[in-house]
């Protein structure tokens, strides 16, 4: 009976497989990214960084305008023309009637187009730098959202085998019970610590899901199916670099510095501008002109006279600007000291502190609660004691992975700090 119920499953098994196959039916494994290929989605998918990189396109799009030149302005009128349907002939209009037609166009002075498209370019450059900005601190959050999924994840895992490894606890303390080797009220105290294990995979399986949907929102919500995952654990990586390497970097290749350095190009490239626009433009004219039977034709000349406005109000306003566009580059340089150094030493004390769980600590709280775990069951602890161990060991595990995760956070700060993520 036994062999052939497996040739029946075996027969069954192999026309579902069939059947599938003919139906173009494959069972796909959950998508799984790693931290560069999350990086990588969100660069691409983002909506918020998207929106942002639209400003690139709209600030060249400014530079097609300024690079324009005045639009020449024709003119005509007629003059004279009779009310009456009788007057209309050619020799009354011809003889009575004054007919204008001229080209006016103004010639701007001062460079002023060339000092607009300048301008305008520094101002996209400026923007530039912003948007690169963007992508430094949107890594940067995506980064430490795909850091609080292995938390979370390796916080489940833990959950998971503590949940299994102390519900065998309660078997052999169930036969234990049976056996009268232990007393009811200690059986029932087992039986509710088990309800602090699973209430920790329930809590852990929760943690996971809305660390995979705030991940999912930086990467961008169509980049990523709904049942995706992440490749990577929580590891511990030291960094080689000491804190003036690391802000000579930053000073490099910090888009935020370099969005201030080039805003101090900006606000020098506007002054000039309005010190163009101070010169005068001229306006020329060029105009036919048909009365009374003779064609003639005159030229004319606009020069408005710089009595009272010279633009003085905006030059001022431009220079001023440049002192302040010098003042928010030191400023932002430094912040850059300030940030590598600040993000510096937290990742060294997060490094001291793992390194503490790391010197014996982890395997003290295993070797206790093995031993407590070994003499509980043979009789010789108290269920207080071992249950303690069990609360220890539990602790000491969770607070390492928290420290391990606070670790590669910082990491993270660090790199955004620096301004790259080409540390190791």
């Amino acid at each position: 009976m036994p062999c052939r119920a497996l040739r029946s499953s075996a027969f069954f098994g192999a026309l579902l497989g069939l059947a599938a196959l003919a139906f173009g039916q494959t069972v796909e494994s959950p998508v799984r990214i790693s931290l560069d290929q999350a990086v990588q989605l969100a660069l691409a998918h983002n909506h918020a960084l998207l929106a942002a990189r639209s400003t690139i396109a709209q600030a060249k799009d400014a530079e097609v305008t300024a690079n324009l030149r005045p639009n020449p302005t024709l003119g005509v009128d007629y003059i004279g023309l009779p009310l009456r349907p009788s007057q209309f002939n050619w020799n009354n209009i011809n003889q009575t009637t004054e007919f204008d037609a001229g080209l006016s166009y103004l010639f701007e002075r001062g460079k002023k187009r060339q000092n607009r498209l300048q301008n305008a370019q520094d101002q996209t450059a400026v923007t530039t730098s912003t948007v690169s900005d963007n992508e430094r601190t949107l890594t940067f959050n995506v980064a430490s959202a795909f850091t609080n999924v292995l938390l979370a994840e390796s916080t489940l895992d833990f959950a998971q085998q503590d949940l299994k490894s102390f519900q065998e606890t309660v078997g052999i303390s169930e036969s234990q019970y049976k056996a009268g080797a232990i007393s009811e009220g200690d059986f029932l105290k087992i039986k509710l610590q088990l309800l602090q294990f699973q209430t920790d995979v329930t809590a852990a399986v929760l943690a996971k899901q809305q660390s995979l949907v705030a991940l999912r929102q930086l990467l961008g919500f169509e980049s990523v199916p709904l049942d995706y995952d992440v490749a990577g654990s929580l590891e511990y990586q030291k960094l080689p670099y000491n804190v003036e390497d690391l802000q000579s970097m930053a000073l490099k290749d910090r888009p935020d510095l370099r969005a201030a350095d080039q805003g101090v190009i900006e606000a020098q490239s506007a002054y000039k501008l309005q010190r163009a626009i101070g010169k005068v433009d001229v306006t020329g004219t060029l105009n036919y002109t048909h009365i009374s039977d003779q064609d003639t034709t005159s030229f004319y000349v606009n020069l408005p006279l710089p009595v009272f406005n010279r633009n003085q109000g905006e030059i001022a306003q431009a220079k001023d600007a440049i002192l302040q566009a010098q003042e928010s580059q030191r400023e932002a340089s430094e912040q850059v000291m300030s940030d590598v150094q600040s993000a510096f030493e937290s990742l060294r004390t997060n490094e001291e502190t793992l390194q503490i769980y790391q010197s014996g600590y982890l395997d003290e709280s295993k070797e206790s609660v093995d031993i407590s775990e070994y003499a509980y069951k043979r009789g010789a602890a108290s269920l207080l004691d071992f249950l303690d161990a069990e609360r220890s060991y539990r602790d000491t595990q969770l607070a390492y992975r928290q420290q391990l995760a606070a670790y590669m956070l910082a990491l993270e700060q660090l790199r955004e700090a620096v301004g790259t993520r080409n540390l190791p």
